[in-house]
């Protein structure tokens, strides 16, 4: 699924919100208030290098992730062949 908005257009609507009402933030934006207040949870107090920091460690820790659980499974593998060989 691809993002409708970047990370630097999120913070951008969020510090248009400090200057005007969140609702005609979210009006002009053409989103719900539910994803502007997710977005403010989540971005609030970042700037862009913050927020392209924090997709990067994002996206390493899915790679971990995906690593870890590859290796979960081999092991597993490996398990079962050992209990078949006795």
């Amino acid at each position: 699924m691809k993002a409708r908005f970047t990370t630097e257009q999120i913070i951008k609507i969020l510090r248009d919100a400090e200057v005007s009402s969140a609702t005609e933030v979210c009006r002009l934006n053409n989103i719900s208030q539910n994803t502007f207040y997710k977005w403010k949870r989540k971005y609030q107090g970042m700037d862009v290098k913050d927020a392209q920091r924090l997709r990067e460690l994002e996206r390493e820790n899915a790679q971990l992730k995906k690593m870890y659980a590859e290796s979960a499974l081999q092991i597993q593998a490996l398990k079962i062949a050992l209990e078949k060989n006795y």
